[in-house]
């Protein structure tokens, strides 16, 4: 009899002792019993004969985790501290029953490149990893598109991370259009039956460039020489539940393991990817057009001046985009007769103003109710909403102007890939005039006839209570600004109090990298390693007990320091009272020392934390 070490998959059990007949592999997937469940698990090692009694596996099965993939989840498993089992969760095994193939190196290689394009191509192949600093439309997708040929004549295969919202009908038809059926796309709006039709495909080595969102990272790619991550400063990389990896930081590690070229991208990249990586400089459009920047001392609203300005831009047949961080008509209601805020019943935060439902609604816990007409206070008539959204912008500029097409283009509208593509569509047939939306307008999106850019609600992301808040809200000017004026002269409206430090940088990102990474000298990343350890449970005494429980173990580490603890900023969400504490050190491996150490059963640890809230 052999005895095994398993890891369960999708479980945070730790491993688990079984026994088999067979002498298996590690990293087979196979089929056993638990709670008379049958449940998959990975083979992880034979061990010696337990002094307890172990259960069958029951069989094995055609699938199994490569060496490399092996070693990838288990540097999830101890850097991002979750169970072996959630890590593989993540990965895509291989199929024993497909043999994988050979890249076909027979590409015509068209690619024009400009002679600064084709420096950034040379130094992109120098170096293991590399960032590539290049202004919107500068041409970054010609250089990613030059990369990935060079890696299919060498025989390799290549990954192409984009932000999930950003897994446009553009990018896919220019890839496509070059690299035929090579390439795949690969993100959750695709169905059972393509995922297992395109994965058939990878196994079998019919597939070249796996491009999408972070998932494409762990799909069962052989023979990768190359992995791109465009727009890399995008927070969307991070995921928000367990393991809560960075897909670009995950990126990197898998580009050293198989000896790959990793090639990060943005226009405003991250800070620590600027500290950390040498960078090429791309700077300019493909097409030189000239901005004119309009600072206007306000808060959220359309106001004359915009209005104005978008009808200006209609009669010379052009397009205008309208940037604002808030989804709904208003992100509060207030009574303006006691001062009392809707908030949800199950969250600390204001509930959402919805008019096309007549609801309110939270968007943490999805809770929503009927708009009141009186305050349930002082039951006065007196309710006024604040923070304009999106879904109020678009309302407004509709009822002004019956002859302006005006669509809304955020999460609350924009639900499925299918309705993505078709109002871009419509867009760029210039069916729509004026498009409102969230963070979503600027992710890689081209629009070729926008020459007005209105920029609202900035000085809400740059007032948040978090260390990159200069960075996030001059990174949304810049990338929203950038997706105008690609052909033609365009105007950018920002409506802001800080008109001092936007105008400081606007043009001259990288001086903004520089200056900030003296501001964040000593205490933050990348010159701090950072953790977030959060408290979740609906008797808020019980969550505040383990806070204060593993806030005093960690004081036996010298080499932790605890920045803060206490409620969080939002203190409850879905019922549950939330606590959190932040600790700082100079190298992680002192962190994941300490969290080991001393970490409670309600203890939920983010390593290399981007939400504070």
């Amino acid at each position: 009899m052999n005895y095994y070490y398993l890891s369960l998959l999708n479980s945070p059990l730790q491993l688990l002792t079984y026994q088999s007949e067979q002498l298996l592999e590690n990293g087979l997937q196979v089929e056993v019993s638990l709670q008379n469940k049958q449940v998959q698990a990975v083979v992880i090692d034979l061990c010696k004969k337990p002094e307890f009694k172990t259960s069958d596996i029951l069989h094995g099965t055609d699938f199994y985790f490569s060496k490399p993939q092996m070693q990838l989840a288990t540097f999830l498993s101890n850097y991002y501290l979750c169970s072996l089992g959630e890590a593989f969760s993540l990965l895509v095994p291989f199929d024993k029953t497909l043999r994988c193939k050979a890249s076909v190196s027979d590409l015509q290689d068209n690619i024009k490149l400009s002679p600064k394009q084709n420096e950034a191509v040379v130094f992109t192949q120098k170096n293991d990893i590399s960032l590539l600093f290049g202004d919107t439309g500068s041409g970054k997708t010609e250089i990613y598109m030059k990369l990935f040929s060079l890696a299919i004549q060498e025989g390799k295969r290549s990954i192409f991370l984009m932000p999930e919202i950003s897994l446009t009908p553009q990018m896919e038809q220019r890839l496509t259009a070059h690299f035929g059926d090579r390439v795949v796309m690969w993100h959750s709006k695709i169905t059972k039956i393509q995922k297992e039709k395109i994965l058939k495909r990878i196994r079998e080595g019919s597939v070249d460039i796996v491009a999408g969102a972070r998932s494409a990272l762990f799909t069962p790619l052989s023979d990768i020489g190359l992995i791109v991550v465009d727009e890399e400063h995008d927070d969307s990389y991070k995921s928000s539940s367990r393991p809560r990896y960075n897909a670009r930081d995950m990126a990197i590690y898998l580009g050293k393991h198989n000896r790959a070229k990793v090639v990060l991208g943005s226009a405003t990249p991250s800070l620590t990817s600027y500290a950390k990586f040498p960078s090429f400089r791309l700077s300019g459009g493909y097409f030189e057009s000239k901005k004119e920047y309009i600072y206007q001392t306000s808060l959220e609203a359309i106001t004359p001046l915009i209005e104005n300005e978008i009808i200006q831009t209609k009669q010379k047949n052009e397009q205008s985009i309208v940037f604002i961080p808030t989804r709904a008509n208003f992100k509060y209601l207030i009574c303006s007769s006691c001062g009392h805020k809707y908030l949800c019943p199950y969250c600390s935060v204001g509930m959402s103003v919805h008019q096309k439902t007549k609801t309110l609604k939270c968007h943490y816990c999805n809770f929503a109710t009927q708009i009141p007409q009186v305050c349930p206070e002082c039951e006065e008539p007196a309710l006024k909403s604040a923070r304009l959204g999106t879904a109020e912008a678009v309302k407004q500029l509709r009822e002004n102007h019956d002859d302006l097409h005006v669509e809304q283009f955020d999460r609350d509208v924009i639900t499925t890939q299918n309705k993505l593509i078709k109002i871009l569509k419509r867009f760029n047939d210039k069916e729509i005039d004026v498009l409102v939306g969230t963070q979503m307008l600027s992710k890689g999106h081209d629009y070729h006839d926008v020459t007005l850019a209105v920029v609202l609600g900035l000085d809400n992301i740059l007032n948040m209570s978090d260390y990159r808040a200069r960075e996030k809200a001059l990174s949304s000017l810049v990338q929203i600004a950038g997706r105008s004026g690609r052909k033609k002269e365009a105007k950018v409206i920002v409506q802001t109090f800080n008109r001092e430090f936007f105008e400081a940088y606007i043009d001259d990102y990288e001086r903004f990298l520089k200056d900030e990474l003296e501001f964040r000298r000593g205490f933050y990343p990348p010159f701090k390693k950072l953790a977030r350890v959060l408290f979740a449970h609906k008797n808020g005494i019980k969550a505040q007990d383990e806070m204060h429980a593993m806030v005093e173990k960690l004081k036996a580490f010298t080499t932790v320091e605890v920045i803060g603890f206490g409620a969080s900023a939002i203190e409850k969400i879905a019922e549950k009272y939330r606590f959190m504490i932040l600790l700082r050190a100079e190298k992680s491996t002192d962190l994941i020392k300490a969290l080991l150490t001393c970490k409670t059963s309600l203890a939920q640890i983010d390593m290399d934390p981007i939400e504070f809230s």
